[in-house]
């Protein structure tokens, strides 16, 4: 079913024809390797190069026989080269071939995310710099709290998306290294020498240090990093569809002409792109446990993480950039209601200015506990009876002769709110287009 979420680039990094493509590929650049040091003649190479294919269906045929992938991988390759195949996988180990390509596969995929990644948080950038002025309620424990800015709301998505950018960019560096060392990583029937060259040739890095296998702390925080992306675009999701509720109804799902919300209800308008988001989020997370898991091997290497990683590691690429696609179409598309975010702020008749007034007070000598307990008998009186929070506040006498009805009403004024949006935009550098999540 996963392949229902995949985009034509991403379904081919993981394909079976590009992935027996690279194993060729690393034994044909491991065969020059070998003769750039004297172990292959030039000729050999020539003719490894030009009759160096794999007949899949034949490679399937075989694999029956020999319960080994990699096996029947090398008889089939040596079916089509003929004699000089004695110098194809010399010195190797399965795996050298199998985390090689696999580096180059993630490498491949968690470019293309983060490709992905910049244009959603291009869009998100729009919208933040398109509202930065735009009066929205605060809310705290879903509870009305003090106005915000709708634009530092979208500032503080793109933040979040940025930092998940960088995140994976890291994880894509440290899972891009490839490995040619041998049985235990010692080199013994090698020269790091073919290694360096194999991964040039594919334009990733050779570990460092390798057992048989390139460790697989390296998959967990590639597939971690895609876990945090999927629970921050799950989370911005979820603040929509809170905002998208009926008795909200601030900022919604766009909603095609000709869409339909509900067999039964004509007139429902559900946020679903924006609950997909949040369930396929946990896919993401369950995957990124099960790379956790796979940390943990017996010795110099063992199997168990082998199938798990033919499942997580596709899945949690494909997803992940489908995620962000998806939500990039949401975002694109939402239907923001400034005038509903301002009627809200005023269903409260004032009550978000308490903390102002409260501030105000101790400025001007209070105790802190005096004034709260003034601004908070107002605010109850205000609540109960539905007056305005500015009136129950000016009946107490030391209050309206420190702040006066100016000050009161100061307090209430949403560009107060709003003054220091700057400042923040300015430390964002937000304003700036050339600044790129995950760069």
């Amino acid at each position: 079913m996963i392949e229902r979420y995949s985009t034509p680039e991403m379904t081919e990094i993981w394909s079976e024809e590009s992935r027996i493509d690279l194993w060729l590929r690393i034994e044909v650049e491991a065969v020059r390797g070998w003769s750039k040091l004297g172990r292959v003649p030039p000729e050999a190479v020539e003719v490894i190069d030009r009759r160096a294919a794999v007949d899949i269906p034949r490679m399937k045929q075989i694999e029956e026989e020999t319960h080994h992938d990699v096996i029947a991988f090398l008889k089939t390759l040596g079916e089509s080269i003929g004699p000089e195949a004695h110098y194809v996988h010399l010195g190797m180990t399965s795996s050298d071939i199998l985390d090689t390509a696999t580096a180059v596969q993630l490498n491949r995929a968690g470019l293309l995310i983060l490709k992905e990644l910049d244009s959603l948080c291009e869009a998100v950038r729009k919208l933040a710099l398109e509202h930065e002025k735009t009066p929205i309620m605060g809310r705290t424990h879903g509870v009305h709290a003090e106005p915000t800015s709708l634009g530092l709301k979208f500032a503080y998505w793109w933040d979040e998306l940025s930092r998940a950018g960088d995140m994976l960019a890291v994880a894509v560096g440290a899972a891009s290294v490839g490995k040619l060392s041998g049985a235990v990583g010692t080199y013994v029937n090698l020269d790091p020498a073919v290694e360096r060259h194999v991964c040039e040739a594919l334009g990733i890095r050779p570990a460092g240090i390798s057992s048989q296998i390139v460790s697989r702390d390296r998959h967990a925080g590639y597939l971690n990093a895609l876990a945090v992306l999927g629970a921050v675009i799950a989370r911005q999701a979820l603040e929509i569809r809170l905002l998208a509720r009926t008795e909200t109804s601030e900022i919604l799902e766009g909603f095609a002409k000709k869409q339909k919300g509900s067999s039964a209800m004509p007139h429902k308008r559900n946020p679903i792109k924006c609950e997909q988001l949040c369930g396929l989020a946990r896919l993401l997370r369950t995957n990124a446990l099960a790379g956790v898991e796979n940390i943990e091997l017996w010795h110099e290497r063992d199997i168990s993480h082998s199938s798990v990683e033919r499942v997580i590691l596709p899945d949690s690429s494909t997803l992940a950039h489908y995620m962000i696609r998806k939500y990039q179409v949401v975002v694109e598309r939402l239907d923001i209601r400034p005038d509903r975010m301002l009627a809200n702020i005023e269903s409260t008749n004032g009550l978000f200015a308490s903390g102002t007034v409260l501030t105000m007070l101790v400025e001007k000598g209070l105790s802190r506990d005096e004034a709260y307990d003034v601004v908070q008998s107002a605010a109850m009186t205000a609540r109960k009876n539905g007056t305005m929070f500015t009136d129950e506040i000016a009946k107490d006498t030391r209050t309206l002769e420190l702040l006066g009805r100016e000050g009161i009403a100061e307090a209430t004024g949403l560009d107060r709110h709003l003054a220091a949006t700057d400042a923040v935009y300015e430390r964002l550098e937000i304003r700036e287009p050339w600044k790129e999540c995950g760069a």
